[in-house]
């Protein structure tokens, strides 16, 4: 704020060093009895705005320095800190001003004009630079203050302050030397003989020196903002999704860094959804759901199933503790689930303590039969390191595979011959010395490296089916 008070009463003297001497004899004597008077006064100015400033600041500061949540009367003080300020140096300007006009009112038009005139514009000058500076430096007290909050439109927006700019730069320079030509061509305050080459270089000086402060307050207290939702996009599309920008704009930027962060907000909620759900279904078809659509379809493929069923869960949940028994279950599922996972097959379901696999839906696979028979000779020898006992089922063939449901409430599965086998396979398994059997239909379409792993049996007709069922177990090691 004094750096902005100075950079004012810097421009009101270069409006009236160039008048001096050049005017009538009131305007040459203002040099002897005022320029003292002029020093006092800006130091005095200086002064007020050095001591203001500090105390307008001081009770945000509080809360901001001990890092707490502001109440909403401190929020709303934060945020009027930039109106607060320049309010003070406006302020501050006038009473110098009038002060200064007082004690020079004998001196007539002829000096109280060039005076006027350097306080009006040197007075703009204040409160615009010490908006845009206030508005810079306290961006981290900002973003605090509005967080969570709409932005309001309470400080100049993007079209404003290039019309300040504009004002400050352009209109008061050009302005002041306009009205230089004007009063000495009628020999107003300034004689007609008077060279202009003096105050015109002056004013030219002060513009292009002075100015420059305030042309880069402007574009930096509009780039920065901008600069800094660029570079947070560029970090969400790299895959960062939980960037967010400070909101410290109370214009149309500061709606530019809320609607960001809102987006921001959606991409992460939709992710933790995708993710939930995805957990729930199994990523892939998680991602053919987002692809599809809500839609009742699907398709008659080969795939292969794989079904495992723990032995003696009821017991388990009487000789164990309810937590024990949800531990027990978690580790036979996590392993369940990464053993799946590593032979690209699908978790189509949890069913109590049991577990449906699919393999070649709902992505397809070249060689699903080979997958789920490998998948349950390494299920077999993992499980074997919990203290439970189990039965694993494979079998293969065409089976629809898509939702079932109603249009509200559906889900993805299969259904088909090869399906119901596999689960009477597991519950014959469950008394097999390996723990494990598959279907002939599963080892006739598997590669022959992973036949070599299996040997006949016999055959059997399964619960519920009429034609028999050639049945293989895995080789012993």
């Amino acid at each position: 704020m004094a750096f902005a008070y100075i950079l004012a009463a810097v421009d009101a003297v270069a409006i009236l060093i160039p008048l001096r001497g050049h005017t009538a004899a009131a305007n040459a004597d203002f040099a002897e009895r005022n320029t003292g008077l002029v020093a006092l006064l800006i130091l005095l100015g200086v002064a007020c705005v050095a001591v203001g400033g500090p105390v307008i600041l001081a009770p945000t500061l509080r809360w901001y320095v001990a890092g707490r949540e502001p109440t909403e009367d401190e929020r709303d003080a934060a945020m009027k800190l930039g109106s607060r300020q320049s309010a003070l140096l406006s302020a501050v300007w006038v009473t110098c001003g009038g002060i200064l006009i007082l004690l020079n009112l004998q001196g007539g038009s002829a000096l109280l004009f060039p005076i006027f005139l350097g306080l009006v514009l040197g007075g703009a000058a204040a409160a615009g630079t010490g908006l845009l500076l206030a508005q810079r430096t306290m961006r981290p007290i900002l973003a605090v203050a509005t967080r969570g909050r709409e932005p309001r439109m309470t400080v100049p927006g993007v079209f404003a302050r290039m019309v300040l700019l504009w004002f400050l730069c352009s209109a008061v320079p050009f302005g002041v030397i306009a009205a230089f030509v004007v009063l000495r061509s009628y020999g107003l305050l300034i004689d007609k003989s008077t060279s202009l080459d003096v105050p015109v270089l002056v004013v030219s000086l002060a513009a292009l020196v002075l100015g420059l402060p305030t042309m880069i307050l402007t574009s930096r207290s509009i780039s920065d903002p901008v600069a800094e939702v660029a570079d947070a996009m560029a970090e969400v599309e790299h895959g960062h999704i939980g960037t967010y920008v400070g909101v410290y704009e109370r214009s149309q930027i500061g709606r530019l860094q809320t609607g960001f962060n809102r987006m921001v907000a959606g991409l992460e909620e939709r992710d933790r959804i995708r993710d939930l759900f995805g957990r729930h279904v199994g990523t892939d078809v998680a991602r053919r759901a987002l692809e599809e659509g809500s839609s009742l379809s699907g398709d008659v493929v080969e795939a292969a199933v794989l079904y495992i069923d723990l032995v003696g869960s009821t017991r388990l949940a009487e000789s164990l503790p309810p937590q024990q028994v949800a531990q027990v279950l978690n580790d036979f599922f996590r392993i369940v689930v990464d053993t799946v996972d590593d032979h690209q097959g699908l978790i189509n379901k949890f069913e109590g303590d049991a577990a449906l696999v699919v393999f070649g839906a709902p992505l397809h696979t070249s060689d699903p039969a080979s997958s789920a028979l490998t998948t349950a000779r390494a299920l077999a020898e993992r499980l074997r390191e919990l203290p439970v006992d189990f039965g694993i089922g494979v079998s293969a063939g065409r089976m629809f595979a898509g939702n079932i449901g109603a249009e509200n409430r559906y889900e993805y599965t299969v259904i088909g011959d090869a399906v119901n086998e596999a689960a009477r396979l597991a519950d014959l398994a469950k008394t097999s010395e390996r723990r494990v059997l598959c279907s002939g239909a599963a080892l006739d379409r598997a590669d022959a490296a992973e036949c070599g792993h299996w040997t006949a049996s016999y055959s059997t007709v399964l619960r519920g089916r009429s034609e028999p069922t050639h049945v293989s177990a895995p080789v012993p090691a």
